[in-house]
């Protein structure tokens, strides 16, 4: 199945049976995040090919493929997803870089980016940063030749 169709598929299902949560009152607005949030995908891709360089934790809150070294939280669009984030950043000081990622559609149709960045500023995370992915993980990470993982692998 084409992957912009099932993006879709998953949004209007997403807005009907989550109609009253995060991803139906965030859906189609304007980000809630700065310019100065996003990290690009050559300045991370830096950050990971570089031995000396602190890894921060980097969190797939989506369904595309995983980037190496991310964690697979599984869709942050409900409260099981955003859950599971909160589980994750735990035990990571408040104050060390986060990033999160999803690029299953552009940013203004997606369900899972607003509602974890949203999560994470609640819970006081101050360098949280979003994987500066605004068409899809396919336009703006692999097509450029950056790599993913073969098999998705999600953390339950």
């Amino acid at each position: 199945m084409n992957q912009y169709l099932k993006c879709f598929l998953i949004l209007l299902s997403a807005g009907i049976l989550f109609s009253g949560s995060v991803t139906a009152q965030t859906f189609g607005k304007k980000p809630v995040w700065q310019k100065s949030q996003l990290i690009e995908p050559a300045a991370m891709m830096a950050i990971l090919k570089n031995p000396n360089a602190k890894k921060p934790p980097l969190y797939n809150i989506g369904f595309v493929s995983d980037i190496p070294g991310s964690v697979n939280l599984g869709a942050a669009r409900d409260q099981t997803g955003l859950q599971k984030l909160k589980n994750a950043v735990r035990s990571i000081p408040k104050d060390r870089m986060v990033v999160i990622y999803c690029g299953c559609c552009p940013f203004e149709n997606c369900p899972n980016v607003r509602p974890a960045y949203q999560l994470l500023q609640e819970l006081g995370y101050k360098q949280t940063k979003i994987l500066n992915l605004p068409t899809s993980l396919k336009a703006d990470w692999i097509d450029k030749g950056y790599p993913v993982n073969k098999e998705l692998k999600t953390i339950k």
